[in-house]
């Protein structure tokens, strides 16, 4: 089995639909929450990249 079998590249996590919003002012909103998300995708995919550093893209 080869190590990245093991520890899987981290995944972008998929925009919302412009139907997901509401438009209302929800707090927090789907847009903020797929921010967040994407944040939390970029730091694991750092660390990621640090256990794989030969790995491509």
């Amino acid at each position: 089995m080869h190590a990245a079998d093991d520890d899987p590249r981290p995944v972008a996590p998929e925009p919302p639909l412009p139907s997901d919003c509401c438009d209302s002012g929800c707090d927090p909103c789907v847009y903020d929450l797929y921010t967040e998300e994407c944040t939390q995708y970029r730091h694991r995919l750092a660390q990621w990249r640090e256990r794989h550093p030969d790995a491509e893209g």
